[in-house]
C-alpha cells in the first residue's frame, strides 16, 4: 500500500488510538510496561501524536514535556506495511518541531534511539550523550533486611532523591510511576537519608527495571537482589547507561546477557547527568 502525502493527517491521538500504538510496539519486540501509557496520558495527553491516513491510524509516537523544562521524544512507529515511504522522516520532525513549541525556550529534548539511525538524528540537531544497554535474564534474589518498600520512603524524598538523577522534576509523573499496579518498589535510608531506590514494573513478558538509582554500586545490589526475590523465576530486563561500568559488571556478574540497546541523543545542552549513579534508566519510551 502507498499513501498520498496530501491525504495525511498530523494530530492529537485519541486514546484508542494510543492502545493500537503500544499493540505495533509490543508486536516489534519493545515489551512495554503494562501500565506504561496510563501513566503518560493521564500526566500529558498531548504527548501522543498520531499520523492518520483518510481517517486511518498508520504512524505515531510520543513527545512528553516535563512541566516545560524538558522534553523527551519517545515511543515511535509506522505501521509495519507502509514503511520506507518517508513517512517516518515526516513524522519524526514533525514531532520534533511540536515538542519544541511544548518547551520553554532553550530547553532541552532527550531521546533513546537506535544505533542504526544515529546520523539520522543528527541531522535532525541531536548529538549522541552514550549509549544505554539492555540486560535480560531470569530474576533470583532474596530479601535483605536493610532495604524498605518504596512508599516508606515516602513522596517528598523520593522525589527530591529523583530530582538528582532525572533533568527536571517529574513530581506527578513519577507518582504515577512508582504505584502502577503489579509494581515492587525499595529504597534504601542511611543516617536519616535517602540513598538509593528502584522498582521493577510488570510488563508483556515479566519485568522491566526503571528506575534504579543509587549512591554506591553496593546499593544497586542490595535493591536487584531484594526486588528479584519479589518476581523470582521471572524474566526481566535493566537497562544501563555504557558509562556505568558497575552497572554493567553488576548486570554481568547475575548472568544477564546483553539484548538491546539505545542511543541516549540531546538537542540542546546535555544535561550531565551522574550516571555512576544511574544503574537502570526509567523508561526508554519516556526518559
Amino acid at each position: 500500500m502507498s499513501v498520498a502525502y496530501e491525504d495525511l493527517e498530523f494530530g492529537a491521538m485519541s486514546r484508542d488510538e494510543v492502545s493500537v500504538l503500544v499493540d505495533w510496539a509490543a508486536a516489534e519486540g519493545w515489551n512495554p510496561g503494562r501500565c506504561d501509557v496510563e501513566v503518560a496520558w493521564a500526566v500529558d495527553p498531548a504527548a501522543f501524536i498520531a499520523v492518520r491516513h483518510r481517517d486511518e491510524l498508520i504512524a505515531g509516537g510520543t513527545i512528553v514535556s516535563y512541566e516545560s523544562k524538558f522534553g523527551f521524544m519517545g515511543l515511535f512507529i509506522v505501521r509495519s506495511d507502509l514503511r520506507s515511504q518517508g513517512l517516518g522522516t515526516r513524522l519524526w520532525y514533525f514531532r520534533r518541531d511540536r515538542l519544541l513549541a511544548r518547551l520553554r525556550p532553550g530547553a532541552t529534548i532527550g531521546m533513546d534511539g537506535v544505533f542504526d539511525m544515529v546520523p539520522f538524528y543528527e541531522r535532525g540537531g541531536f548529538a549522541l550523550s552514550h549509549r544505554d544497554l539492555r540486560f535480560q535474564g531470569i530474576a533470583h534474589g532474596r530479601r535483605h533486611d536493610d532495604v524498605i518498600e518504596l512508599s516508606l520512603a515516602g513522596p517528598d524524598a523520593i522525589d527530591q532523591y529523583d530530582r538528582r538523577h532525572f533533568p527536571t522534576p517529574r513530581t506527578e509523573f513519577l507518582r504515577r510511576w512508582i504505584t502502577q499496579p503489579g509494581t515492587l518498589g525499595a529504597a534504601v535510608v542511611e543516617r536519616g537519608e535517602l540513598v538509593a531506590y528502584g522498582l521493577v514494573r510488570p510488563c508483556r513478558v515479566g519485568y522491566k527495571f526503571g528506575p534504579l538509582f543509587a549512591d554506591r554500586v553496593d546499593l544497586a545490589e542490595l535493591l536487584i537482589s531484594h526486588l528479584c526475590a519479589g518476581i523470582e523465576g521471572e524474566q526481566v530486563q535493566l537497562d544501563v547507561p555504557e558509562p556505568n561500568t558497575a552497572g554493567l559488571q553488576l548486570a554481568a556478574a547475575r548472568g544477564w546477557s546483553e539484548s538491546f540497546g539505545c542511543a541516549r541523543m540531546y538537542l540542546g545542552t546535555d544535561p550531565q547527568l551522574p550516571l555512576d549513579r544511574i544503574f537502570g534508566v526509567t523508561s526508554f519510551e519516556f526518559g
